[in-house]
């Protein structure tokens, strides 16, 4: 019973984490990447979606366009002024977005 209470626990925190991520206001450089990549799930557009995709996967992203491992034409350039904590929480941040 204490496990499940525990389990029930950590999932409200989460829930409300998220919640509270996706209202706040974006990190520094989170802002700009919605010049390309359109908030708007409607949007027609080669570039991909990023508000709701999962932030590992934006994070992973980020650091291969970064160390040149993913091929990139302007995300290269993007990804380098980023740090790794810096594309993490932009990367929570975009994830947390509807």
């Amino acid at each position: 019973m204490n496990l499940l209470c525990v389990a029930a626990g950590i999932a409200a925190v989460v829930a409300w984490s998220h919640q509270v991520l996706a209202a706040s206001e974006p990190p520094p450089g989170a802002a700009s990447c919605s010049g390309c990549h359109s908030p708007e799930a409607t949007a027609a557009s080669p570039v991909v979606r990023l508000y709701g995709r999962d932030a590992g996967a934006i994070a992973t992203a980020m650091a291969g366009f970064r160390d040149g491992s993913l091929p990139a034409t302007v995300m290269a350039r993007i990804a380098k002024g980023f740090s790794d904590d810096e594309s993490r929480a932009i990367a929570a941040w975009l994830a947390a977005q509807k």
